[in-house]
């Protein structure tokens, strides 16, 4: 089997043993099942050694498909990292970038640049992948990786591009029906919008010692920070929002922050973009560049909290 054949097929492989599933990998390259089956077929073939257990209900790796996968994806990330260094030498901006961020975060800041990104690098092409998972750049081949929040020591090459901490906030018709909380204790008397996860440490329950919540009513409880902050937009109660989610609609007036005496202000982390190779390649800086003037400095979400606290504003229709 040609080297080249044999890469294409090692690619497959390591898709196929993280999805478990030959229709999945087909629907993300456009392929049909079939068609990844055999090419599964053809490495088995050119091992001698089957890599799968094969069932109707999933698929397994077997004992040196494990062993494969281990070495195909260090393979697969020295051989991208390898052309991306190549391509990074020439000052042409082209090629795929494979790019991990939060949904919420991609609908308002990544996915607003991509337009203008493709009229200046015709020959650029973007996959976003959308997920609240931790996503590795060296396991998963992503060129780069958005994270919100504090992060872990680790090998990756990282860039703050942005502010990130929790704010409460409401709809103004919410206030007016129900009224403000000075103090924690207040809480217990209002309706909160919370992630659904509760256990989380971005939840209502954090807040203080989380003894206020125990007779706290949630009436809202959702794992889409999207839908948390249209129902507080529509007066549904009081949400715990990041800022980046939540600051535009603060300077527009949509949305009140709020600030309780008894508890201490959100602890600021940030926002990053990791990556794995030491030396960006043409694409990555030209993504980055373009998200980091679409976001400004400081954040444009902080810049609309900063307005709203100087002066009143009035919702906007």
């Amino acid at each position: 089997m040609k080297a080249a054949k044999f890469a294409e097929n090692l690619s497959i492989f390591v898709d196929v043993a993280q999805a478990q599933s030959f229709s999945e990998v087909a629907r993300r390259r456009g392929l049909v099942a079939s068609s990844v089956a055999r090419q599964i077929d053809a490495l088995e073939a050119e091992l001698q050694v089957p890599l799968f257990v094969r069932s109707t209900r999933a698929l397994v790796p077997t004992e040196a498909g494990e062993v494969l996968y281990e070495r195909a994806v260090k393979i697969l990330h020295d051989m991208t990292e390898a052309r991306s260094e190549v391509i990074s030498l020439e000052q042409h901006v082209q090629g795929l970038l494979r790019v991990s961020c939060l949904p919420a975060f991609a609908r308002r800041y990544v996915v607003p640049i991509l337009g203008r990104l493709g009229e200046l690098h015709p020959q650029l092409q973007v996959e976003l992948a959308l997920t609240e998972r931790v996503v590795d750049p060296v396991v998963e081949r992503m060129d780069v990786v958005v994270r919100v929040g504090q992060q872990p020591d680790s090998s990756l090459i990282g860039q703050r591009i942005g502010s990130h901490r929790y704010l409460m906030c409401a709809a103004p018709s919410y206030l007016e029906r129900h009224g403000t909380p000075r103090q924690l204790s207040d809480l217990a008397r209002h309706r909160l919008i919370d992630r659904r996860h509760s256990t989380s440490v971005r939840g209502w329950r954090e807040i203080g010692d989380g003894s206020w919540a125990e007779h706290a009513r949630f009436v809202l409880e959702c794992d889409d920070c999207d839908a948390r902050r249209q129902a507080a937009l529509d007066g549904l109660g009081i949400a715990l929002m990041p800022n980046w989610s939540a600051g535009p609609e603060i300077g527009r007036g949509n949305l009140r922050q709020l600030a309780l005496k008894d508890c201490a202000p959100p602890a600021d982390s940030g926002i990053y973009l990791l990556r794995a190779m030491p030396r960006a390649s043409a694409r990555i800086r030209a993504f980055t560049d373009a998200l980091r003037r679409h976001i400004g400095s400081p954040s444009v979400w902080d810049v609309a909290i900063d307005t709203a606290a100087s002066g009143p504003a009035q919702p906007s229709p």
